[in-house]
C-alpha cells in the first residue's frame, strides 16, 4: 500500500504509518481538513465509507471541535484554536478556504501538503504530513505565509501551532506525562483526563524541568505490554504549549506548538514561518510499544550518529569543583584511563578568572594560573592515555564580572525598562542577535580547534526572565533564543564533524527532538542519587531512547540526598544509559577502583544492547519490589537485563522476569558470571542456565537477589540457534 494516497474526488488523504492508518478528509462544510480515522490499518475503501464525526450543533456548541487538523479562530469553533493572528487593521478572525492537497516522494519518505488560505485576507497556511517506510510515526508541521504586499502591513501570529492531533472517540481517556523540577525531573504520572482543557507548558524559554514536550493518551486500560496508545511530541527547545482538550460529548484532541500565551511572531509581506516538527504515533502493544516506536523513529530519522556506541566518560566536577588544575586533572585522567574510561571531561573552572560562579563566565580562554601553558598539554596527555578529551562550556551566559560583559554589556538579553535579572550570578547572552551567534560560533570553534577538543558538555543554568523581542513581536525571545542555540550547534557540527556534544540545562531542563537532532546525548538530571535516578530514567525513556541518556556513578553519600549506596548498585543504575563516572577517584580505595574497572568492563560487553536494543520494562519499582529492564537486540538474538532493588523490606520471592522480543527458536546462555553481577543468582544456586527464547518469554528469567538493601544484578543473555 502506498504511504500516502489522495483522492480529489472525495477529498480523502490516507496515510500509512507502520501498522496504522491516518485518514483525513478535506471537509467543504468546515472548509478544513478533519480526521476520519487514526488506528489500525484500514483500506482506502473503508476510509471512504467512514463518516466524519460531528459534535452537537446548537447555538452553544461547535460541531467541529476536537475533529479538525488545525482549527482556526473563526465561526462556531469553541475549542483551543491552533492558529490565531492579528492583522494590521486589528482584525483577528480567519475565513478559511480549502485550496487542495498534493503528495510528493522525496528522500525515501512521502510528504502530503494540504493548502488553505483566507478568502479575504493575505494569509495562507500549509499543513505538511510526512510518513516513512516502516515507521509508526506521522510527522507534522505548518508553514504560515503572508501573501500580501506592503499596503497590507505586517501580520502578527499570536499562536502558530504545529498540529492538532485528533484522537478516535474512546470510552474514556487517560493522560500520561512527566512533571518535576530541578533534581526531580521525569516523574511519570498517569491520570484520568478531565473535561475541558489541560495544558502542559513551559514559559521559561527552554523545554523545562517541570514538564516534557510530550504526552501519551489511552483509554485507561492500556498497560506496559497491552492496549493502544497515542503519543504526541513537539520538537522545540524554547517555550512551548501542549493543550489536551476533552469535550462534553467525549472527544479528545491535542494541540501542540511553540511559544506560550503572549508570545508573538511577526510576518512581513512575502515572509513565511515554518513551525517546529510535531511527531505522533498510534501503537498497539502497550506503553512499552509506544516508547519503542518513538525510540526507533529518533534513532533512524533524528539522531545525528545513531549507529555509534557512546563512550564511557569521566567528569571531574565532583572531584575538583572550581579548583581544577592541570596537575589534578592529569592525576584523575590516569586513574580514569586505568578504569577503562574512554572520554575525559574537564568541567567548570578551566577558563577566564573562574574561581567561583560569580566571575569569568563568558571568557573562554584557559585560566592562566590553573593552566599556565594552556589546555593543550592536558589534552595531549589525555589522548596519550587512549581517551578522548572533553570540556564543559556554557556559551549562552556570562557573568557581570567578565571581560566579555565589560566589552559588550549590550549583548545582555533584556527588555527595555527594568534591569536585567541575574540568576545563579549570571546573565543571559542575547542569542537572538546575529553578532552574538557569530561570536559564540567563533569562540567555540577556536576552543575546539586549539585545544584538541573531541567533546563539549554544553550547559544552560538559568531560565529566560526578560522575554523581549523584535518590534511588534512581544516576548519572542522565548522561542528565538533557542533558535540561536540551534544555529551555533549546526555551525559547529558542520565545521567539526568529529565533535560530539552533550546537552545539559541544569540537568534535564532542555530535552526535545530538536536538541537530539543536534547532539549525541543529554544529561537528564543533576540528581545522581541512584535510587532517584531509577524514577528519573523511567520517565525519560517513556519517549527518549537510552542511547542518549547520560548517567553517572558518583560518590556516596550522594551530594544532593545524602543517601549511602554501594558502588555496584550505583553502577547498575547508571548502566541503563550512557555510562559515566563522576566521583572523586583520588579518594577511591584500590579495591573500589578494581571493582569499578570490572563493572566498566561488564558495561562494555552489553552497551551495544543498552544503547541500540529494544527497551522493555519488565518490572517497575515499588516498595519491596525490584526494578527490571531489558534491552533486546533487534533480531532477538541477544539481550541484557538490569535488576535493581533499593529497599531491604521483607517480601516473598519475586516471580521470574518474562523477557519479550527474543527469538523463540534460539537457545540462550544465561550468564550467571557476568562481571558486576556478584551477589545475584540467575537460577538455583548460581547454576548456569540455558533457556530458549520461548521459555524466557513464557516462563521467565529467574533472578534471585540476596536479602538486604541496594541489591542489583546484570544478566547477559546470549543466543545460539538450536
Amino acid at each position: 500500500m502506498p504511504l500516502a494516497q489522495y483522492d480529489p474526488a472525495d477529498g480523502l488523504l490516507l496515510l500509512t504509518a507502520g501498522r496504522s492508518s491516518y485518514a483525513v478528509r478535506l471537509d467543504p462544510a468546515a472548509r478544513s481538513p478533519r480526521l476520519v480515522h487514526w488506528g489500525a490499518r484500514i483500506t482506502p475503501e473503508d476510509a471512504r465509507a467512514l463518516p466524519l464525526a460531528n459534535g452537537p450543533d446548537d447555538s452553544f456548541a461547535g460541531p467541529w471541535d476536537a475533529t479538525e487538523e488545525l482549527p482556526v479562530e473563526a465561526g462556531p469553533r469553541y475549542g483551543p484554536p491552533a492558529v490565531t493572528v492579528r492583522f494590521a487593521d486589528g482584525g483577528h478572525l480567519l475565513d478559511p478556504a480549502l485550496d487542495g492537497c498534493t503528495v510528493h516522494e522525496e528522500d525515501g519518505r512521502t510528504r502530503a501538503v494540504v493548502t488553505l488560505s483566507d478568502r479575504r485576507r493575505p494569509f495562507a497556511w500549509e499543513l505538511h504530513y510526512t510518513v516513512r517506510p516502516g515507521s509508526d510515526v506521522v510527522e507534522r508541521r505548518v508553514r504560515y505565509r503572508h501573501t500580501g504586499g506592503p499596503q497590507d502591513g505586517p501580520i502578527v501570529l499570536t499562536r502558530w501551532s504545529s498540529a492538532q492531533w485528533t484522537l478516535p472517540h474512546l470510552e474514556d481517556y487517560r493522560l500520561s506525562s512527566v512533571h518535576g523540577g530541578w533534581g526531580t525531573e521525569g516523574r511519570l504520572t498517569r491520570t484520568p483526563l478531565p473535561f475541558g482543557e489541560t495544558t502542559l507548558t513551559s514559559r521559561r524559554g527552554h523545554t523545562g524541568h517541570d514538564a516534557g514536550p510530550w504526552a501519551v493518551l489511552d483509554d485507561g486500560s492500556t498497560g506496559e505490554d497491552h492496549g493502544e496508545a497515542w503519543t504526541v511530541q513537539l520538537a522545540t527547545s524554547g517555550s512551548w504549549r501542549m493543550t489536551v482538550q476533552r469535550t462534553a460529548d467525549g472527544r479528545c484532541a491535542v494541540t501542540a506548538g511553540a511559544g506560550h500565551e503572549g508570545v508573538e511572531q511577526v510576518l512581513d509581506p512575502g515572509e513565511s514561518l515554518l513551525t517546529p516538527l510535531s511527531a505522533a504515533a498510534r501503537t498497539a502493544g502497550g506503553f512499552g510499544a509506544a516508547g519503542r516506536a518513538q525510540h526507533r523513529w529518533l534513532r533512524e530519522h533524528v539522531l545525528p550518529r545513531p549507529e555509534e556506541v557512546r563512550p564511557v566518560l569521566y567528569n571531574s566536577w565532583e572531584a575538583t569543583g572550581f579548583e581544577v588544575t592541570e596537575d589534578n586533572q592529569r592525576a584523575l585522567a590516569e586513574r580514569a584511563a586505568a578504569m577503562g574510561v574512554e572520554l575525559f571531561v574537564v568541567d567548570d573552572g578551566w577558563f577566564g578568572r573562574r574561581d567561583d560562579d560569580r566571575a569569568g563566565l563568558g571568557d573562554w580562554t584557559p585560566h592562566h594560573r590553573r593552566f599556565p601553558q594552556g589546555l593543550r598539554p592536558l589534552a595531549d596527555h589525555v589522548h596519550t592515555l587512549g581517551m578522548r578529551f572533553g570540556l564543559w562550556v556554557e556559551p549562552e551566559m556570562f557573568n557581570a564580572d567578565s571581560d566579555l560583559h565589560r566589552t559588550h554589556p549590550d549583548w545582555t538579553a533584556h527588555t527595555p525598562g527594568p534591569e536585567p535579572t541575574p540568576r545563579r550570578n549570571q546573565l543571559m547572552l542575547d542569542f537572538t542577535r546575529d553578532d552574538v551567534v557569530d561570536w559564540a560560533t567563533e569562540v567555540l570553534s577556536t576552543t575546539v580547534r586549539d585545544n584538541g577538543v573531541d567533546f563539549l558538555k554544553w550547559d544552560f543554568n538559568r531560565s529566560v526572565t526578560e522575554g523581549g523581542g523584535a518590534p511588534g513581536a512581544a516576548r519572542s525571545r522565548y522561542v528565538h533564543h533557542a533558535e540561536g542555540f540551534h544555529e551555533v550547534l549546526d555551525r559547529l557540527r558542520s565545521r567539526f564533524p568529529d565533535l560530539r556534544v552533550e546537552s545539559c540545562a541544569g540537568g534535564g531542563g532542555r530535552v526535545d527532538a530538536a536538541v537530539l537532532r543536534r547532539t549525541d546525548q543529554v544529561w537528564p538530571s543533576d540528581n545522581t542519587d541512584p535510587v532517584d535516578r531509577l524514577a528519573i530514567q523511567d520517565g525519560f525513556t517513556q519517549v527518549w531512547p537510552a542511547a542518549v541518556m547520560s548517567s553517572w556513578v558518583t560518590d556516596s553519600p550522594n551530594f544532593l540526598t545524602g543517601r549511602r549506596t554501594p558502588l555496584r548498585f550505583r553502577f547498575h543504575a547508571a548502566m541503563a544509559g550512557v555510562l559515566g563516572v563522576g566521583g572523586d577517584l583520588m579518594k577511591w580505595s584500590p579495591e573500589q577502583l578494581a571493582e569499578a574497572a570490572d563493572l566498566v568492563a561488564a558495561y562494555k560487553q552489553v552497551r551495544h544492547l543498552v544503547q541500540h536494543g529494544d527497551h522493555h520494562r519488565l518490572r517497575r519499582a515499588a516498595p519491596g519490589r525490584s526494578d527490571a529492564v531489558a534491552y533486546v537486540r533487534a533480531d532477538g538474538g541477544e539481550a541484557a537485563v538490569l535488576v535493581r532493588r533499593p529497599d531491604a523490606g521483607f517480601h516473598p520471592a519475586e516471580p521470574p522476569l518474562r523477557v519479550p522480543g527474543l527469538r523463540a527458536d534460539a537457545v540462550f546462555t544465561v550468564d550467571a558470571a557476568s562481571p558486576g553481577s556478584a551477589g545475584a543468582s540467575p537460577g538455583p544456586a548460581g547454576a548456569s542456565l540455558r533457556l530458549s527464547g520461548a521459555a524466557l518469554a513464557a516462563h521467565g528469567l529467574p533472578v534471585e537477589l540476596p536479602p538486604g538493601e541496594y541489591r542489583s544484578a546484570l544478566v547477559w543473555l546470549r543466543g545460539n540457534e538450536r
